[in-house]
């Protein structure tokens, strides 16, 4: 009679479990931060403020605090369409004049910038998403920043301190 009890035991602590990684696995598909989400397609030909709007997971872009210096590492662009990253020094809390910009192909790219005025040891700057009006030259007026579903400039603030790794830069 006690092999069975234990035979019972035994199986319900193996369901157990699978029940448990099911859940566990569920749960990270269903609450992890960088979900997918299907872009729309545009069918107009339109360049209105609505079709610069699109998700923040086909638009973002991963930069860390950098050396002071005149060039920005970028760990990763990804853009939806081909656009550029634009950075900014900081205006009181907002992004203010223009120091660099590149150009970047859609997908995913590391990338670069070459600014036309350094940063300094301790300023905060924004790394800025513009799309591109398809001249590949950027132009403030026409190219415009790009925003995520909520409406928000898709950008990332970061600083230049002396106090970072070389490994990671970007």
């Amino acid at each position: 009679m006690e092999d069975n009890n234990g035979g019972v035991r035994t199986w319900q602590w193996v369901v157990t479990v699978i029940v448990i990684i099911i859940l566990i696995v569920l749960g990270y598909y269903l609450f992890r931060g960088d979900k997918v989400v299907s872009p729309t397609t545009d069918d107009t030909n339109t360049t209105d403020d609505s079709s610069l709007v699109a998700s923040q997971a086909a638009n973002r872009v991963v930069v860390t605090d950098q050396f002071p210096g005149n060039i920005v590492y970028l760990s990763s662009v990804q853009l939806e369409k081909p656009g550029f990253v634009v950075v900014h020094k900081d205006n009181n809390g907002t992004p203010g004049d223009i120091i660099g910009y590149q150009y970047f192909d859609k997908g995913i790219n590391p990338g670069r910038i070459t600014l036309t005025s350094s940063t300094v040891e301790g300023g905060v700057y924004y790394a800025m998403l513009h799309s591109d009006d398809g001249d590949k030259v950027f132009n403030a007026t026409k190219d415009l920043p790009l925003k995520d579903s909520k409406g928000d400039v898709i950008m990332k603030i970061f600083r230049a301190t002396s106090d970072v790794s070389a490994e990671s830069k970007g």
